[in-house]
């Protein structure tokens, strides 16, 4: 009796029920269901760590606007060796605005070998392998702004050699200048003040004792930012004649970096190389030395890195578990629906047509009908 009114309350609480109960063929386990949801979570899973390593990845974001700074000054970080003696030499700026900076104001003229060493000619192949990546796969300026790793522009010291005597100059240090373009140049003599300009004691020095063979180990605009390599940086260029000239057309341009790793206000420049040597008598005039003429461009460029935001990478990350759901629950079922197709006409086709005879010796294709007498 107890029996009978549990199974009464049961079947009761079950008309009660209002909400609607999944078919119990929708709970039955199968093997194309169960591959269907492996699938399903091997690719949920897989993109979702795609896009955490997206999540966590960062980009920089490039801004332009003019530059109404023209009255600060402009810093340059020179460090060239030319393979001449330091008496022999003169370093000096000269802008459009007739203002000549000379190298005596912050520039060091440092007598040293003109050879380096293993392990300054290392660094030296390297920033030659990074110059030449950078200018094929320019997204890797990007990787360079963000690492902000320590400068590697700066050759390691020098180890002690007494054997070897200093046959070289090598130009270091910074100067201010005008915020307007000019010409940084290093040729032969000293540089002193004229009227007009100026111009260079040479007439000491013999043609014979020319060597403009040079190396910029570095050469930048603006604050010294680490990890940034300009694209003169390494740069070696040897002189096939006495009197060559090697000339460095430059186009600087203002740059803002804000990273997460660092901030700062700094210069990129762009370099166009040509190099001829001097020949009155065939045409090709000019003083023998290397020139840099530098323009400032009007634009200034922010460089900004930036970071998906962490509600952006949970809708993102909804979006790929319901798409798949979706997607693997669409694509199972018109599996299913194919196969019972397929498997219906197999089906269709086992029934094949038998041949019944008869009395009169003819044969019949039709299937026989079953009647209840005839199973009698």
């Amino acid at each position: 009796m107890r029996r009978l009114n549990r199974k009464k309350t049961l079947n009761l609480m079950k008309e009660l029920d209002a909400f609607p109960k999944v078919p119990e063929s929708y709970v039955e386990t199968s093997a194309s269901g169960g591959t269907v949801s492996l699938i399903a979570f091997t690719t949920i899973a897989f993109l979702t760590v795609m896009e955490f390593m997206v999540y966590r990845d960062t980009w920089m974001k490039y801004e332009y606007e003019v530059d109404k700074d023209f009255t600060s000054k402009l810093r340059i970080n020179i460090d060239i060796t030319v393979a001449m003696r330091c008496q022999y030499v003169g370093a000096d700026v000269l802008d459009l605005a007739e203002t000549m900076v000379a190298s005596a104001d912050g520039l060091i003229y440092e007598p040293v070998p003109f050879e380096l060493t293993p392990q300054q000619k290392e660094l030296q192949r390297m920033l030659q392998l990074i110059q030449s990546r950078l200018q094929e796969e320019h997204s890797l300026q990007d990787v360079i702004f963000k690492s902000a790793f320590k400068s590697v522009t700066a050759l390691p010291p020098r180890e002690d050699n007494s054997l070897q005597s200093p046959d070289a100059c090598r130009i270091h240090g910074h100067l201010y200048v005008n915020k307007v373009a000019g010409n940084f140049h290093i040729t032969v003599g000293k540089a002193i003040p004229h009227p007009r300009g100026h111009a260079h004691l040479a007439a000491l020095v013999s043609h014979e004792s020319y060597n403009f063979s040079h190396r910029i180990d570095h050469l930048s605009f603006g604050e010294l930012i680490p990890g940034i390599i300009n694209p003169l940086d390494g740069t070696e260029k040897i002189a096939s004649d006495h009197n060559q000239m090697f000339q460095y057309f430059i186009t600087v341009v203002p740059t803002k970096l804000h990273t997460y790793k660092i901030s700062a206000e700094t210069h990129q420049f762009s370099v166009t190389e040509r190099e001829r040597v001097i020949n009155h008598a065939a045409g090709s005039h000019g003083v023998s030395g290397i020139f840099m003429k530098y323009d400032i461009s009007s634009l200034m460029v922010t460089v900004t890195e930036e970071h998906m935001p962490f509600w952006q990478f949970l809708v993102r990350l909804c979006g790929i578990i319901g798409g798949i759901f979706s997607t693997t629950g669409i694509l199972h079922g018109f599996g299913r629906f194919v196969a019972e197709i397929i498997f219906c006409r197999f089906r269709l086709g086992s029934y094949r047509s038998t041949s019944v005879p008869l009395p009169d010796g003819h044969t019949s294709n039709h299937l026989p009908l079953i009647t209840e007498n005839s199973t009698h």
